[in-house]
């Protein structure tokens, strides 16, 4: 199998959508041996800041000496992003070896089944080829981030050494439910007997549900909250307040499984202060412009970003580029972005839930008349358009900003290859492609 052929085949998983429930991620993983028996995890949920706790704690578990398998998504611009060892990504002749051992393994079992088909899905099947490359490889520790919710998402068939839960926010409400605690049920259902939870969370009923979840479990719960915000003292690579509170948390989880894991104080301060995390207030340097991409892509992410703007832009108002997805709400998030910037260029996403750049500038023009508003066809128009502007923020969907960074960091990269990447992202629960209709999670008993 060459790589595109194994990108295509990944590709043409999509079809299967979201199907809630382990029972097939469980009996693929049996085809190759259960390859997550061999592993150690740290999971990882929540609405915003998983891939930034994630990236904290590997880069800690990285600086002290472990090799550290890194499980993310959706991707920015490679798909090979999402499976790192080391923070080096899964090559591409290792993706396309592994696609080809797991379709065989696949195939084989359907011929022997024929009455009951195993059809996984796109992240269902990446999920286990990453179990199965992670212990080829024999990773000290993974770190392995949930793609959507945590109760049925595929990640939750391994038992950590921790369980984590950034925060609690409204997301992806037709699909996790309509309230907060709703979907922190959802979150919670990766917290498993005899494996300690910890959460940052810092609503009400958020809280709540963990705490009750963790008492049913008779599991510790470490609930980090403002006092260990405020008493957080290492410096971090992640700019943004609200990087503080995933450093605590990152912090406190490093801390509380010392005695499986030591890791020196020197250590845990190095690894969060070099840390690194593309598309999260990252800026970047092209000649006399500053970029600063930022996926934010909810009404708390969009909130985070509000507060940053004004610390990394101070004085002159920048020039906003923005693309959102119509599965947010997006006129909302608009609003509150636009007042802070000087003018806005509005484009779509490279995806079929993409807002039209018409439907977003008219969004923004109700928010103000101050700011001049202007829909073009593509990011790379919004780019060149944006040239004789120095400061330029790019935000509104993880895709846009892998769509950005791709012409930012990689202009000469061919537009096919690029094309190929992006479109496995169209169906991935870690940034959610678009979901069937009827596929609400069933209610938690």
């Amino acid at each position: 199998m060459t790589v595109a052929e194994a990108l295509a085949y990944l590709h043409s998983l999509q079809q299967f959508g979201f199907q809630p429930g382990l029972a097939s991620t469980r009996r693929l993983a049996a085809l190759v041996g259960n390859p997550h028996d061999r592993l150690a995890f740290i999971h990882v949920a929540g609405t915003n800041g998983k891939g930034s706790v994630c990236a904290l704690l590997e880069s800690v578990y990285r600086t002290s000496g472990r090799r550290v398998g890194l499980f993310t998504s959706p991707h920015l611009i490679r798909f090979g992003e999402r499976i790192q060892i080391n923070r080096s990504l899964l090559p591409e002749s290792e993706l396309a070896r592994l696609t080809a051992t797991l379709r065989s393994a696949l195939e084989a079992e359907n011929a022997r089944t024929p009455g009951d088909p195993l059809t996984p899905t796109f992240f269902e099947f990446t999920t286990v080829l990453a179990l199965l490359w992670f212990a080829e490889q024999g990773v000290d520790l993974v770190i392995w981030e949930t793609g959507l919710g945590g109760r049925w998402d595929a990640t939750n068939i391994v038992t950590p050494l921790a369980s984590v839960i950034t925060n609690i926010a409204l997301d992806h409400q037709r699909i996790l439910g309509s309230t907060t605690a709703a979907i922190a049920a959802e979150k919670a259902g990766i917290i498993k007997p005899e494996v300690p939870v910890l959460t940052a969370t810092d609503d009400f009923d958020a809280r709540a549900v963990i705490e009750f979840r963790a008492r049913e479990l008779a599991v510790p719960c470490v609930m980090i909250g403002p006092s260990e915000v405020a008493n957080f003292r290492h410096a971090l690579g992640l700019s943004g307040a609200h990087q503080r509170v995933n450093g605590a948390l990152a912090a406190a989880t490093v801390r509380l499984l010392r005695a499986w894991l030591p890791v020196s104080d020197e250590a845990l301060a190095a690894g969060l202060a070099t840390v690194q995390w593309a598309g999260r207030l990252q800026q970047i340097q092209r000649g006399s412009q500053t970029f600063l991409l930022d996926g934010a892509h909810n009404r708390a992410g969009i909130a985070a970003l509000q507060k940053a703007l004004p610390e990394h832009f101070p004085g002159t108002p920048p020039t906003l580029i923005l693309g959102m997805l119509e599965d947010k709400d997006w006129a909302e998030m608009a609003a509150a972005l636009v007042p802070l910037c000087r003018r806005v260029l509005t484009a779509p996403v490279a995806s079929p839930r993409t807002v039209s750049a018409e439907a977003l500038r008219d969004a923004c023009r109700t928010a103000t008349v101050a700011r001049p508003v202007k829909a073009v066809g593509s990011v790379a128009e919004a780019l060149k358009q944006s040239a004789p502007d120095s400061r330029v923020v790019i935000t509104g969907s993880l895709y846009f900003i892998g769509e950005a960074l791709a012409l930012l960091e990689q202009p000469d990269e061919s537009p096919l290859n690029r094309e190929v990447d992006r479109r496995l992202n169209d169906w991935s629960p870690g940034g959610s492609g678009t979901v069937p209709a009827g596929s609400e999670l069933p209610a938690r008993r």
